[in-house]
């Protein structure tokens, strides 16, 4: 029974709830030393890990030789703004400018585009797209990240996006649920909260996943306050009203839930990184994304032993996202499929589709603006 078992017990289901980032751009003895104690459900990567194609795929096939079970090696990976890859390989125009260019088919060969590259350098998962939507309040602090106030037709650019993803066999990841286009401040630093009822929330921010619950492989859930909905200001990754009574059972989401980074300012305003794993878990989510410095991986990967070990019910979340996360990555092609290391004759090709799309994007956008 799940109340008898012992700590030690948990220690491998807790693993496959926790996707870490981390410091260096080669395997370390203290990274494979990490790894190899928490097997984790993945890693991401940053910036600060890439300096080049064939390093990058070297340090992933290093992190997968780690861990027994298939791994999710992400990357943040939306183009513009946030581009991880554009000194690996080149620069990728951001949502808002592809968008503009007001064809379809553009917004496919993004997301294609940007699989391949990450392919090319050993990741299998993106945490993109975004599908806030580009209200007036966020736009200082989301950008060109957000394509449209109309969430239609942020609908329109993500389903496209999300399938070029797929052709090019990367996982997406829809973010940030519930929504962030009303927020005022950067989650990454502050608890916004915002002043939504759930009657246009449901009709406005939650209509891409609404729309979209059966593309998207991974949701994101942000680390606002909604306090129209919650009666509180519980960040969202932490509230079970979003993530099991809102996602999984009015919108009826069955793939994986995951924080957006726990060691964000936002979610620590509400509580030390050992609470905010458990209450994520607890409240219905399936991975936590630990960015950042390995003290806090490894607290909260106590902290949800400890939890599971103390308190039955906790312990059957556990148990449940655990299945949950290890049913999918069975399933998932995206996480089986492993090219060789990437020569530089495909770097160079993919630099250059890179070059011609960004140019056939910014003629298409001008010759839209003059027929306008």
């Amino acid at each position: 029974m799940i109340g008898k078992k012992r700590a030690s017990d948990y220690k491998g289901s807790v693993g496959q709830l926790l996707i870490a980032g981390f410091d260096g751009t080669v395997m370390s003895s203290r990274l494979r030393a990490l790894l190899t104690r928490l097997q984790p459900a993945g890693v991401v990567l940053f910036a600060r890990n890439i300096t080049d194609a064939q390093q990058t795929h070297a340090l992933l096939k290093d992190c997968q030789a780690c861990v027994s079970t298939p791994m999710f090696l992400c990357v943040d990976m939306e183009g513009g703004t946030v581009d991880r890859l554009k000194n690996a390989i080149a620069p990728a125009p951001s949502a808002a400018e592809v968008f503009a260019a007001g064809d379809r088919r553009l917004f496919r060969k993004h997301g294609k585009l940007i699989a391949q590259s990450c392919r090319a350098l050993g990741f299998n998962s993106d945490f993109a797209p975004v599908v806030d939507l580009a209200l007036e309040p966020s736009r200082t602090v989301m950008g060109s990240r957000a394509v449209s106030p109309d969430p239609r037709q942020t609908i329109v650019y993500a389903r496209e996006f999300l399938a070029g993803l797929r052709e090019a066999g990367v996982l997406g990841c829809g973010k940030h649920f519930p929504g962030l286009g009303e927020a005022t401040l950067d989650t990454h630093h502050e608890l916004p909260a915002v002043a939504k009822s759930l009657r246009r929330l449901w009709l406005e921010d939650l209509l891409p996943y609404r729309a979209l619950r059966r593309q998207m492989p991974m949701i994101m859930v942000s680390h606002a306050a909604y306090p129209d909905v919650t009666r509180d200001r519980t960040p969202a990754s932490l509230s079970k009203k979003w993530i099991t009574d809102i996602l999984r059972k009015k919108i009826g989401y069955r793939g994986l839930v995951v924080s957006d980074d726990l060691e964000m300012g936002g979610v620590l305003k509400a509580g030390p990184i050992e609470q905010a794993a458990v209450e994520h878990i607890r409240a219905g989510g399936d991975l936590c994304l630990i960015c950042h410095q390995e003290e806090c991986i490894l607290r909260a990967y106590e902290a949800l032993v400890k939890e599971a070990e103390r308190d039955r019910k906790f312990a059957g979340r556990v148990e449940e996202s655990s299945k949950r996360v290890l049913v999918f990555k069975k399933k998932a092609r995206e996480l089986k499929r492993r090219g060789p290391p990437p020569t530089a004759a495909k770097i160079e090709r993919l630099s250059r589709k890179f070059w011609e799309f960004s140019e056939q994007v910014r003629l298409e956008t001008i010759g839209r603006e003059e027929s306008a």
